[in-house]
């Protein structure tokens, strides 16, 4: 049980003192990333306005029936191309990488490179 604790807390302080440091504004919004067990989520947040400009997750309809989980590399990659897209309608370029206090790999990589790979720039 304390093992678990500790890892939750370290957790909790890399992604405290990430989020000091970065912050949205309208002409280049947050790019939040959560991530679950069985999901992930992204989301483009202005943090000026407390506005959530656009988002997309493994539960998203456009990406509910094709997934077979939520949980892997390939959901990630479909997630992060779902958003880039959404960020381009909206004609948002350019973002601030927010990993959420996770390492730089596996999902959270590959979610990154699949909204590069669609026009994103962070």
């Amino acid at each position: 049980m304390a093992l678990i604790k500790k890892k939750r807390l370290g957790h909790l302080r890399r992604r405290k003192r990430v989020r000091q440091k970065i912050a949205g504004t309208s002409e280049r919004p947050r790019l939040a990333v959560f991530r679950s067990l069985k999901h992930i989520y992204a989301q483009l947040i202005n943090d000026e306005l407390g506005v959530t400009v656009a988002e997309a997750s493994t539960l998203s309809p456009e990406l509910k029936e094709t997934l077979s989980t939520g949980g892997n590399i390939t959901a990630a990659e479909s997630v992060g191309t779902l958003l880039a897209q959404k960020a381009k309608q909206q004609e948002i370029e350019v973002v601030v990488f927010d990993r959420g206090g996770h390492l730089y790999h596996g999902r959270i990589r590959a979610l990154a490179e699949a909204a590069r790979a669609e026009g994103l720039k962070f």
